[in-house]
């Protein structure tokens, strides 16, 4: 069943009074702040249905109500004011995004420093990178025990590796084995080396010694490596001016898990479909992010890399303001990195939302 137009009115009231205010809202709160012209009675009926439907709920019997996360995603869904960024606004981030955009490799670090302090919450950065393939194997003779392998890489950069042998080998096994890993080892991703690949070049050249296997695994290694998306978490300690985790352990519980970058990887996952992306408490994936929310934006870094930007908060965020904030951000970046089509910004920007019914 729909939610009436008073109902939505109320939904709205409350959720914005709590976001400002961090305390629960009663009857007459609403009644100061909408014009529904009811009763103090009305709209405490009101607040009761809206409750047992799952939109509110009530932390003590003498309290008023605070959203559940039922009650900001529709918040999010259909009643919330889509937030432009004033000129002034607009101006001082792309000035602040210019600053820190002269280091570009800690361009990450920067633009998650400059997320975090436009929210005054937590913020992730992430840059992915395209699927790695090597561009040409040099496979160098030292002696009958030793030989180096060389790896040009398809972002330019170059791996080596020098490997010692129990065995000694003679330089034409070596050029066999550089002959063939250049035909059937180049521009292909790490899932394509199977170990059906590597038999048959073991035969091909006769390989007894399993060289074959250990310039496989070195390639193996070098390009799981090189399409590790760089991470970067800054501002943790920004959820300790927050009044949900005042309470030492749920915040050291959701810092812990801040700490460690390699949980970005769960949100790398998540497809913004170059819009803004809200998870609301419960939709987060990790147990620990159930009680916050995480706001994301896609970027364009050109060619086929992608990058995210997000913070994460109390479920009692200023949506709107955050989520116009890291549009532009993403915005900015895609049109600095030259990525070509960008999010739009602010008021324009569509919100993809975890269980909206018109996901696809």
């Amino acid at each position: 069943m729909g939610l009436s137009g008073r109902k939505k009115k109320i939904l709205a009231a409350v959720v914005e009074e709590y976001i400002r205010t961090a305390e629960p809202v009663g009857s007459k709160t609403v009644a100061q702040t909408t014009d529904l012209g009811c009763s103090s009675a009305t709209i405490r009926n009101e607040l009761a249905e809206l409750a047992s439907m799952g939109y509110l709920e009530q932390p003590h019997t003498s309290a008023g109500r605070v959203p559940t996360p039922q009650g900001y995603r529709m918040y999010v869904n259909e009643l919330m004011q889509r937030q432009k960024l004033s000129l002034e606004e607009t101006e001082e981030i792309n000035r602040s995004l210019n600053e820190k955009m002269r280091e570009l490799d800690k361009l990450v670090s920067n633009v998650g420093a400059l997320a975090s302090s436009l929210t005054n919450y937590p913020a992730m950065a992430i840059a992915a990178s395209p699927p790695a393939t090597i561009k040409r194997f040099d496979l160098i003779y030292i002696d009958a025990n030793t030989f180096i392998i060389v790896a040009m890489m398809s972002n330019n950069s170059v791996k080596n590796k020098l490997v010692h042998l129990p065995v000694s080998v003679g330089q034409d096994m070596i050029q066999r084995l550089s002959s063939v890993f250049n035909a059937n080892f180049t521009e292909i991703t790490e899932d394509k080396i199977t170990p059906l690949l590597i038999r048959s070049t073991e035969r091909a050249v006769d390989d007894t010694m399993g060289l074959t296997g250990v310039i496989a695994s070195f390639a193996i290694s070098i390009l799981s490596e090189a399409q590790t998306a760089e991470t970067c978490i800054t501002g943790a300690n920004r959820l300790l001016s927050q009044p949900e985790f005042r309470d030492p352990a749920k915040a050291h519980a959701l810092m812990s898990y801040l700490s460690d970058a390699e949980h970005l990887h769960d949100l790398d996952a998540i497809d913004c479909g170059g819009d803004v992306r809200v998870l609301i408490g419960p939709e987060n994936v990790a147990e620990e992010l159930r009680d916050s929310s995480v706001v994301l934006a896609s970027y364009d870094m050109g060619g086929e890399t992608k990058g995210l930007i997000g913070v994460v908060g109390p479920t009692r965020m200023d949506y709107s303001a955050v989520a116009a904030k890291l549009s532009l951000i993403a915005r900015a970046l895609s049109e600095r990195l030259g990525g070509g089509a960008a999010p739009p910004p602010g008021l324009d920007n569509k919100l993809i939302i975890k269980g909206d019914i018109n996901e696809q």
